[in-house]
């Protein structure tokens, strides 16, 4: 289980400057929702000074991610265009007074999301696509110039490192030899070489073997887990009630103001998140009108 500090619990149960600004005159949206993570953020600027007066985000994501974007439009509310632009991901993730090293990517996604839309509001093209032959990672879309970039800005040693802070090396693996010769590059110019073996940036304990939970145990932990949420959920006027438990899949109804609720993604989310918390093990959550369409769709194949 990750250690999150109260500061990141702060602001993932309490999100700050969620939802869409209105009248935003500055867009930047990163990252995708089939690779896990997307960010949305929106600003108001004013157009004489270029100061930032409002800040919104929308997540799709887990906790960190919620709680990075939370604290970055907390950071830039104020600032002018080009003091944001000076926001490092290591800014995004002390306000949070530190993440787990293998959430470190998602405060790399909101100083990018930043990027993106201080270059809407100048009129620029901002890009994240990859010059031709420069794309390590296919999984995730993450190319050599923003691994040598993190591995500069945050001395990373090891493909784990990278892997935490960028995502890249983290599906298929088969890119891990193409990291490690970045790795050799970068800590070759910094005068230093790369040791396979060199322990990660932050050396994270390993926890001992848990005995599997039981579906029974597992199903009353997860009722657990939403009732301990739903006073949050019910003072916005929504709530939230757990309809089955297949293997490692939660399937949940959204009722009230959260019935599609354009946030509703990130709650679930978010519902997730502590999930995996509290069980110590991945679990999905989703919602139950998938669980009716899996079932027409074997029905049909079986008709």
């Amino acid at each position: 289980m990750w250690d999150y500090s109260d500061k990141v619990k702060e602001h993932f149960f309490t999100p700050k400057n969620a939802g869409a600004v209105a009248d935003a005159n500055a867009v930047g949206e990163v990252g995708s929702i089939s690779c896990g993570d997307a960010l949305r953020l929106t600003l108001k600027v004013n157009p004489e000074t270029e100061v930032i007066e409002e800040s919104g985000f929308q997540t799709f994501g887990c906790g960190s991610a919620i709680a990075s974007s939370s604290v970055l439009t907390e950071i830039i509310k104020g600032m002018t265009l080009d003091e944001a632009l000076k926001v490092t991901n290591q800014d995004i993730a002390a306000q949070l007074d530190g993440l787990p090293p293998e959430k470190m990517h998602c405060s790399v996604m909101g100083r990018e999301a930043l990027q993106a839309a201080v270059a809407n509001y100048r009129g620029e093209e901002w890009k994240d696509d990859h010059e031709e032959g420069a794309l390590i990672c296919k999984c995730f879309a993450i190319d050599a110039v923003m691994i040598e970039e993190m591995i500069w800005a945050n001395k990373l040693r090891t493909v784990e490192d990278v892997t935490n802070f960028t995502k890249a090396g983290g599906g298929c693996a088969a890119c891990h030899e193409d990291i490690e010769a970045i790795l050799e590059k970068v800590l070759a110019e910094k005068g230093e070489k790369f040791d396979p073996t060199a322990a990660p940036v932050e050396k994270v304990e390993v926890e001992k073997v848990k005995t599997p939970l039981t579906n029974l145990q597992r199903i009353k932990k997860i009722e657990e887990v939403l009732t301990s949420l739903r006073p949050q959920l019910m003072a916005d006027g929504g709530d939230v009630e757990l309809v089955e438990v297949i293997d490692n899949t939660a399937y949940v109804n959204m009722t009230g103001a959260c019935n599609g609720c354009q946030m509703a993604a990130m709650t679930i989310a978010g519902i997730q998140q502590r999930l995996m918390e509290v069980l110590g093990e991945f679990i999905r959550v989703v919602p139950a009108s998938e669980m009716k369409k899996l079932v027409n769709i074997q029905g049909a194949g079986h008709a």
